[in-house]
């Protein structure tokens, strides 16, 4: 689907009033586009002999962007896919008790995929977040406005994602399944909320402002 879209196509696409892409969508994309920044200040500072003491770092934090990056993208497909399902699951037929059961069964595995695809977005959004503080202290601070901006969006396609974990936990039925998808949500928002604040304020000190 991605490879598919121009960066207008996709952006049509989001607007006309279908159901996807949509916002689960718009997490993963956020959570690439920060992976890339990651990459793009990483590039800006290996090779430069002022920066060759943290080039080891540098390149750990490239390779680990380009396939969190990647995996990101593939979230994206995936939202799409797990979103089409859930509505197909809706669709089918309830005429017997047979069918019934079976359409019950259809709609509460999509909703579980379509809440383990979120998940799965947020987790890499954490992850390219904890990159940021490391790429603001080590970086080339010529570009520590894009530094800054990673974190911004990795953050943003973290809450995006996360509210699409919560839209579908209460049309689920397995308490067990619902209670583990809360516990890894909330985790997740707090690494992710703790790896803001030390960025912003590192940020802060790059680029010469007032914290707030």
């Amino acid at each position: 689907m991605l490879k598919e879209w121009s960066l207008r196509g996709f952006l049509d696409d989001l607007a006309d009033g279908t159901a996807t892409p949509g916002g689960g969508a718009v997490a993963a994309l956020n959570g690439a586009q920060a992976a890339a920044l990651v990459s793009m200040v990483c590039r800006l500072t290996l090779g430069r002999k002022k920066y060759a003491a943290v080039a080891e770092t540098i390149q750990g934090l490239l390779d680990r962007a380009e396939i969190l990056r990647g995996h990101l993208l593939d979230l994206l497909d995936r939202d799409i896919r797990a979103y089409d399902d859930v509505m197909a699951a809706y669709r089918l037929p309830k005429d017997t008790e047979a069918q019934a059961r079976a359409r019950d069964e259809a709609i509460q595995q999509a909703l579980r995929e379509a809440t383990l695809t979120p998940l799965a977005t947020m987790a890499a959004c954490v992850e390219v977040l904890e990159m940021c503080p490391t790429l603001l202290a080590h970086g080339n601070p010529n570009a520590a406005s894009d530094a800054a901006a990673a974190a911004a969006c990795a953050f943003a396609g973290l809450e995006i994602a996360a509210d699409n974990v919560r839209i579908n936990l209460p049309s689920i039925t397995d308490a067990a399944f619902v209670t583990a998808c809360t516990d890894k949500l909330q985790t997740l928002l707090a690494a992710g909320e703790q790896a803001r604040q030390a960025a912003r304020a590192l940020a802060a000190t790059r680029l010469g402002v007032a914290q707030g």
